[in-house]
């Protein structure tokens, strides 16, 4: 079982901005018994700089990948729907990838498969930001205002029209509009929106630099605990290196695990591939880091966008995971 990672939030300094040049390397496809037979020794894996794929670097700093007879390159992605393409021309061989993107991805008829959990929502981890002066209270007060989310339709929208139900409210009585995370804090003080869907580290950088207050907790009653991300790659690319899947699976479960069980070692880890400074790492609040990829979960995911009308039909999870291996 993973345990959520809570830190309460305190002023911090300067402001934080996701952004890193990607990671570049050949790749190798040696198969000899001294590599456990691999179908491929280095593979190129690519990831958002924010903190979900911590596991990532924890793995390669402390060798987990090497011990399985792998090299791991990280390249640095823009998004989990953006990296389909790279995954699809075999320019990354897995990718990041959040939950709502992957099953819009398969009802569209794209051929990728989860192969690895990254990544569940806590307490206060996605949060709906207001300036502290704002006359908005209440999510019903929300009704005919502007809120600022990452992506449209998406996990933003989402977990906003779960709370606007709760408050009697739906999609049509709200405008939604796209705003990079870095740029809604300044956005929402200009007066360009009333509100804005956040994560950490803008979370703690809106409330201590521009006086923003929580209004609601988007990861509550139907998306408690929901999760959001995960690793993925094409049902073709599964199929042709069953070996090389097997032993990234091993070393990112055990870097979760690590990093489930050990703070200091996310805390450390984030400033060097993120902008995100230490001091930050060390007060913002975190979810949860699953070592193992749980097909009912999941479905949670799933069930509630046929609900809001993000699927037109019911996705079986299951179909579209491969199970971790169960030795090493």
């Amino acid at each position: 079982m993973t345990r959520t990672l809570r830190c309460r939030a305190i002023a911090v300094g300067a402001a934080v901005a996701l952004a890193l040049t990607a990671c570049g390397g050949g790749e190798s496809t040696d198969t000899s018994a001294s590599t456990g037979g691999l179908e491929k020794t280095t593979i190129k894996v690519g990831a958002l700089p924010i903190p979900d794929p911590v596991a990532l670097y924890i793995a390669n700093e402390k060798g987990f990948f090497k011990e399985e007879g792998l090299t791991v390159e990280p390249v640095i992605i823009t998004g989990g729907a953006a990296a389909i393409p790279q995954i699809k021309n075999s320019s990354l061989d897995i990718a990041q990838t959040n939950y709502v993107s992957t099953f819009a991805a398969v009802e569209r008829g794209e051929k990728i498969k989860l192969v690895a959990d990254m990544y569940q929502a806590g307490e206060n981890t996605f949060n709906i930001m207001v300036p502290n002066d704002s006359d908005i209270k209440t999510v019903a007060d929300l009704k005919g205002k502007t809120i600022l989310v990452n992506n449209l339709r998406n996990v933003a929208t989402l977990a906003v029209e779960t709370q606007l139900k709760v408050a009697g409210l739906t999609e049509a009585d709200v405008k939604f509009a796209e705003k990079p995370f870095p740029e809604m804090g300044n956005a929402i003080a200009g007066g360009q929106a009333d509100a804005g869907w956040l994560t950490e580290p803008f979370i703690t950088a809106t409330q201590s630099q521009l006086g923003f207050r929580k209004l609601a907790d988007t990861m509550t009653g139907e998306t408690e605990n929901l999760p959001i991300a995960g690793w993925m790659a094409t049902d073709d690319w599964v199929q042709k290196h069953p070996k090389t899947l097997a032993a990234f699976q091993r070393a990112i479960a055990k870097a979760q695990a690590l990093v489930s069980n050990d703070r200091k070692e996310l805390e450390a880890m984030i400033p060097t591939y993120t902008k995100i400074d230490a001091q930050t790492a060390s007060v913002i609040t975190l979810g949860s880091f699953p070592s193992e990829l749980n097909a009912d979960r999941l479905q949670k995911v799933a069930d509630l966008m046929l609900e809001y009308g993000y699927l037109k039909q019911q996705i079986d999870v299951k179909s579209i995971i491969v199970a971790q291996p169960s030795d090493g």
